[in-house]
């Protein structure tokens, strides 16, 4: 998997928007000391899409953070930066914020991390808008905030620019950071999977988004991700990361139809492409039908959650008299936009919210008016993937502690090298190596994060597993991997499992049943193939429609396909 440097083309010579020379960054760690971008170099024209791809922990975000000058203190690089012809390495605090915003801003993969809790929306959006232009009055910046939001797609914006991040789904959220991006108009946006979270029409919308500020103003981008439907659809050129290191430039249909690096070729091989490997038609009919006479563990009928409004306002009805059940042994898959309520079910399966109106029984107990104390013991049969990792740990924990929780709750007569030795296994089984149990969350990377979500959903062995988004976060090998040990360990244990998802190829190849909801209603219930083969429902349709595919030609026609059939930014 090695290449010389001599293998990695840059592009033609010209004045660029960025330049990296000779890029290296260590960290000091309680482990010891991480090389973690190692003789990195690379320029960006103007007008061009760059996408960085890699497996988690190859270097991609740390090479992005350092553009904008966002490393942290234990950090040491060397090279040289080149914004704009400013070089970022050494550059002031006082000259980095002059420079953040106008001639570069970026997208973070984790908006409920990068957005202050107590400010409204129009309140963090304004804030780099002051600091760029101090006279702006507050009308000015909420005038501003509405026309932000409402460029990427967030509806009723001049009443939601008054609410928190804590009011806005995880899709919706990252489409506010997307918005606080291009305020001021950066000649170079540095996007950091500003897709993860968002559902495929979404992300066709903001893709085009991107697409049109580099059309227009001839902004140039560069693509943090590891979607590689993402990259066949958005990029121009396309470089790969492995171990610090960029092993492989190209544009990005040579790099699909040739791919030199073993690495690149693993990467593309790794691509789940829906219809390719639906997790029921691989099941024998004998197994179908033992899903089909299982014994249900989840049942919903006409199920209602609602919010109560605050401040003299009606509530939100979040889920509108939804049906659907989950059978011992079987995968539900739920798919929607965000903000369509599928993380509400998830998280009142697990009661951690309450439903208002029907009837949800899990596990053999009504969750409409459950008290805590009669489900806390239910607890421990229930497994929770949550989509957003880095705000689901103790900072104060190491890795092994955050996973031993769980034990240390629910069995309390292990002993500390009994749980070690659990926790440990995990780690290995997520494919993250035993050495890492010491280290603390801010140590790893977005998707080493979400397979320790994983490995600690897993570590009391539950009856029903809910998983929320939880492949968002992992480049595609680490994805193969990932479900293939999901896929393994659900045959194996038996247990029932929600899988909430964006992501539709891999619904499919993990999913028996699929349900569909658009704002909180299921519009479609079935089996995988009955769904994403046999669409019954126009949304489904559209849905289906807007998934990008790993494949730069193939894709443009489905582009081309999708704007004629759909219109551009359609998402009713």
């Amino acid at each position: 998997m090695s290449a010389t440097r001599s293998d990695i083309r840059s592009p033609e010579p010209g004045t660029a928007r960025l330049e990296i020379t000779d890029l290296d960054i260590h960290f000091a760690t309680d482990g010891g000391d991480v090389h973690a971008v190692d003789g990195v170099s690379l320029s960006v024209a103007p007008g061009e899409i760059l996408a960085i791809v890699g497996e988690s922990g190859s270097g991609k975000s740390v090479t992005a953070r350092s553009i904008l000058g966002l490393l942290p203190e234990t950090a040491e690089d060397s090279g040289a930066i080149l914004v704009s012809g400013t070089d970022v390495v050494g550059l002031s605090g006082r000259r980095l914020r002059e420079l953040r915003g106008e001639d570069v801003s970026m997208i973070f993969q984790e908006p409920s991390s990068a957005m202050n809790p107590v400010f409204p929306i129009w309140w963090q959006i304004g804030e780099g808008l002051k600091a760029h232009r101090p006279k702006i009055t507050r009308k000015e910046i909420r005038a501003e905030a509405i026309t932000a939001l409402e460029s990427v797609g967030i509806p009723d914006p001049a009443e939601r620019i008054d609410r928190y991040p804590h009011e806005f789904s995880g899709g919706q959220k990252q489409r506010i950071m997307i918005a606080m991006a291009l305020a001021l108009g950066a000649e170079l946006i540095v996007a950091d999977e500003p897709t993860t979270a968002l559902d495929v029409t979404v992300q066709a919308e903001i893709l085009e988004l991107l697409r049109d500020v580099r059309d227009r103003f001839g902004t140039s981008v560069i693509l943090i991700t590891h979607n590689m439907g993402v990259v066949a659809d958005l990029a121009d050129s396309v470089a790969v990361m492995y171990h610090g290191s960029i092993i492989e430039r190209a544009g990005v249909q040579e790099l699909f139809a040739n791919p030199r690096q073993e690495y690149t070729q693993k990467l593309l091989a790794a691509v789940p492409h829906l219809g390719r490997r639906s997790a029921w038609t691989a099941l024998s009919t004998q197994q179908q039908q033992e899903i089909e006479d299982a014994a249900p563990v989840v049942v919903a009928k006409d199920l209602v959650i609602e919010y109560p409004g605050r401040l003299g306002r009606a509530p939100f009805r979040a889920v509108k008299g939804v049906d659907f059940s989950i059978r011992a042994g079987e995968v539900y898959g739920l798919v929607g936009e965000s903000g369509s309520g599928k993380t509400t079910i998830g998280r009142t399966i697990a009661g951690l919210e309450r439903a208002t109106g029907g009837s949800l029984q899990v596990l053999g107990h009504q969750m409409n008016g459950v008290r805590e104390k009669d489900f806390k013991p239910v607890r421990r049969r229930i497994g929770f993937v949550f989509q957003d990792p880095a705000t689901s740990f103790n900072p104060h924990l190491t890795i092994e502690e955050c996973i031993a929780e769980p034990l240390v709750v629910h069995e309390p007569g292990q002993t500390t090298t009994q749980r070690s030795q659990q926790v440990r296994s995990l780690l290995e089984s997520v494919e993250l190596p035993a050495a890492y149990a010491t280290r603390y969350p801010h140590e790893l990377s977005g998707g080493q994060r979400q397979r320790i979500s994983l490995a600690r959903a897993l570590v009391l062995d539950p009856e029903l597993l809910i998983a929320d988004e939880p492949t968002s976060a992992l480049d595609v090998s680490v994805q193969a991997t990932v479900l293939d040990l999901f896929r393994d360990l659900q045959a194996r244990l038996g247990f029932a499992a929600l899988f909430i998802s964006h992501d539709l190829a891999v619904v499919d190849s993990l999913a028996h049943r699929i349900g569909v909801l658009l704002r909180g209603e299921l519009v479609e219930d079935g089996h995988g193939p009955d769904v994403l083969q046999r669409p019954q429902h126009d949304y489904t349709r559209r849905l289906i429609a807007s998934l990008p595919v790993p494949d730069p030609v193939e894709q443009a026609k489905r582009r081309e396909a999708f704007q004629r059939e759909w219109g551009r930014g359609a998402t009713d």
